[in-house]
């Protein structure tokens, strides 16, 4: 099992990896982040991710939805947002959150790599 700042130095190796963050979304507070750039501000993604993944959980209530996030993906012109919601036992809450270069990443391997890394994290 592996920690919250080896789980991020993981996600960070992903190709194409811009940034990511562990992520509290009861309180948009970023437990961990690696990377980021000037352009790129893990807190403040933290902080905004977390009303999507608010505002989602929120949609799927009032459409009686019985079902669970696996990740959510938010494609801009030239990068991939990845929120990875945590199922495990302990993990409610959290989302992990990687920030890929589009042109250097692979999606759907980034998906897989994240679960991944989901799996090996004990927080």
């Amino acid at each position: 099992m592996a920690n919250t700042e080896t789980s991020l130095k993981e996600a960070a190796s992903i190709e194409g990896a811009i940034g990511a963050a562990l992520v509290d979304y009861t309180s948009g507070m970023a437990l961990g982040t690696i990377g980021g750039s000037k352009e790129l501000d893990l807190n403040v993604a933290a902080a905004g991710n977390t009303d999507v993944v608010r505002a989602k959980v929120r949609a799927m209530e009032m459409l009686g939805l019985k079902d669970d996030i696996e990740d959510i993906l938010i494609t801009l012109g030239g990068q991939y947002h990845l929120i990875r919601l945590l199922k495990k036992r302990g993990t409610n809450g959290l989302f992990l959150y990687l920030a890929l270069d589009k042109g250097r990443a692979n999606l759907a391997m980034a998906r897989h790599q994240l679960k991944a890394v989901e799996a090996g994290l004990e927080v």
